[in-house]
């Protein structure tokens, strides 16, 4: 299959990159600023903010009030994480673009990270997306742990592609395929891949690798070639998973970036404001970009 001409890159910097930062808890300011800085640098799908307990998930406790001091731009998505219909409810009022919600492939995983098993996650998403769906708003499902779990090690693509088709069915109109723990290779990937789009439209996936083993481009190389045209990514590489030993950070957006412009793949977005960006954000958190790019280009 030929590469796709366009590819969308959903940054979720803001929202996975930042919700388990430690020490002390980011300012909305900063984050705010984050999000409009991304748009600025052309990006069109934005991951800005998560309606969760602040009990666990601290450093988004402020959702609502980034979403209402961010500028917004026309043609930008601006979405949510929304773990339940509590979390839905708080965010349609904060005026949300897109929510999505997330399980996993594995059990294991989805008992560690949401206390459920992954049947049971699918029951309560069922009344979210109809809710959703009754106000306009749609729904994006992520699954975790796609390419490998820290619990139950090697998942089997066929596991993958049954909770596909159950997101997909439910109504989600992108499903985002996370390799959670960064474990993935280019033919596990494909393969996996392969499995998925027996059940969901290559055209409604979307790939979410971390870069743990320092795989993510290469898997994201591989299933590009097989027609997946959505890509997430983290600016500066941002975040991580708690309930991962060893997980790094999602794969650094610019690196992302300078891979599609090398392969002559249009996603609208300007290198050089993205790389300001990270250099940016990682001045504000006190490190130096995770990122390969920015650092061969360097921070001014």
């Amino acid at each position: 299959m030929a590469f796709p001409q366009q590819v969308r890159l959903v940054e979720v910097g803001p929202r996975d990159g930042l919700q388990n930062e430690p020490g002390a808890v980011i300012s909305t300011a900063i984050k705010v600023e984050l999000v409009e800085r991304l748009a600025d640098a052309g990006l069109r799908h934005i991951e800005a903010a998560s309606f969760v307990s602040p009990k666990w998930v601290p450093q988004m406790a402020d959702g609502a009030e980034v979403m209402a001091r961010i500028d917004r731009r026309p043609g930008v998505i601006y979405s949510a994480l929304t773990p339940n219909l509590k979390g839905l409810e708080a965010a349609l009022a904060a005026n949300v673009s897109e929510v999505a919600v997330f399980t996993a492939a594995s059990d294991a995983f989805t008992q560690k990270n949401i206390n459920c098993s992954i049947a049971e996650s699918l029951e309560r998403f069922a009344p979210l997306i109809e809710r959703a769906r009754d106000a306009g708003v749609p729904v994006r499902g992520y699954v975790s742990t796609v390419l490998g779990c820290p619990y139950a090690g090697e998942i089997a693509p066929v596991q993958v592609a049954g909770v596909c088709r159950d997101l997909y069915q439910l109504g989600c109109y992108e499903i985002s395929l996370g390799d959670t723990i960064g474990v993935g290779t280019p033919l596990k990937a494909k393969r996996m891949l392969e499995a998925v789009a027996r059940e969901v439209p290559v055209g409604n996936l979307a790939a979410h690798f971390h870069d743990t083993y320092g795989q993510a481009l290469a898997n994201l190389y591989a299933v590009v070639e097989e027609g997946i045209a959505v890509i997430d990514s983290s600016v500066s590489g941002l975040g991580g998973c708690p309930y991962a030993k060893g997980a790094s950070g999602n794969v650094a957006t610019e690196d992302v970036l300078y891979l599609l412009n090398g392969l002559g793949i249009d996603s609208g977005v300007d290198l050089d404001k993205l790389v300001a960006t990270s250099c940016w954000i990682s001045e504000q958190l006190g490190r130096t970009p995770a990122s390969r790019v920015a650092q061969a280009l360097g921070c001014s």
